[in-house]
């Protein structure tokens, strides 16, 4: 990483300027200032204490990622929809996890990305921003580096990464279009399924009616907050469960899966600060729903 400090920035400490500017975080700092990273003033390896003068060059380098001992490279098809040094967009096949885990081991985005950071030589580990359910599909936000992941998860908490997701559910929605507001928290007696409860995290979740089926609906949603299985969970409460989300009420008789797809993301990028508005269209096995459903 490296910045040219310009008038405004003269005066400024390079701890300051490093933490205000540069949006580096406490861990990255301490990173840097380790035995294996490096800030440089003009070249000149310096601590955090010193100030800096208009013209001057400063330079970061922190130290090389440990990866996981558990994740190994494998080579999967996953459609690479935006990449450059610092962030990769990726549209997830449904049926895919996003991390291993005892009950996955191999097969997720992290084994494909791995593979594909070999290939290009990026030396980083693994960060997600912005993760899916195995069984949902669509975009997926990574960071390919410690200092990006930092910037966007920052971007993510002040709400300025934005997804918005097409699902299928049971029955006629009456209303055009409304705003679902009901805490969510992680049901009783389970590792996995949550539920509306008054004892539950904050979750609103905003919908939009695209097209009215045979007896479901098509529906476009927007997340205010990120809770775990949010938008499965609201609509469940709702007594309109996901088609094919058996976890939460649905029926599989027309889909094996969560009919749930992430089909835009907006991001601000971390260093460029150019916006970036991105979309993929739904999936086979979603669009043959539709058609299936809309002739009956």
């Amino acid at each position: 990483m490296k910045w040219i400090i310009d008038e405004e920035e003269a005066g400024m400490s390079i701890r300051d300027f490093l933490r205000d500017i540069g949006g580096l975080s406490r861990r990255i700092l301490i990173a840097a200032k380790s035995e294996d990273g490096k800030i440089l003033l003009n070249g000149e390896k310096v601590t955090v204490r010193g100030s800096l003068s208009s013209g001057d060059v400063l330079e970061v380098k922190l130290p090389p990622e440990p990866i996981s001992k558990w994740l190994f490279p494998e080579k999967l098809d996953i459609p690479i929809i935006y990449e450059d040094d610092a962030v990769l967009v990726l549209n997830k096949p449904a049926g895919m996890p996003t991390l291993p885990s005892p009950l996955h081991k191999s097969g997720t985005v992290a084994n494909g990305l791995l593979a594909h950071y070999e290939k290009i030589g990026n030396p980083n580990t693994i960060h997600i921003v912005t993760r899916l359910d195995k069984d949902t599909s669509g975009l997926i936000l990574i960071a390919k580096n410690r200092l990006s992941h930092s910037l966007l998860a920052k971007s993510q908490k002040q709400f300025e990464v934005h997804r918005k997701y097409q699902a299928i559910v049971e029955g006629i929605l009456k209303d055009e279009h409304g705003k679902i507001d009901a805490p969510i928290g992680r049901k009783p007696g389970s590792i996995v399924e949550r539920e509306v409860t008054p004892e539950g995290k904050p979750a609103r979740s905003n919908y939009q009616v695209i097209q009215r089926l045979s007896n479901h609906t098509l529906v476009e949603v927007e997340l205010e907050t990120g809770r775990t299985h949010q938008i499965r969970v609201h609509f469940s409460y709702l007594n309109h469960p996901l088609l094919g989300d058996d976890l939460y009420g649905g029926k599989k008789e027309h889909l094996n899966r969560q009919a749930l797809h992430c089909h835009k993301l907006t991001f601000t990028h971390p260093f460029t600060k150019e916006v970036h508005q991105l979309h993929v269209d739904l999936p086979v096995d979603m669009k043959t729903t539709i058609e299936k459903l809309s002739e009956v």
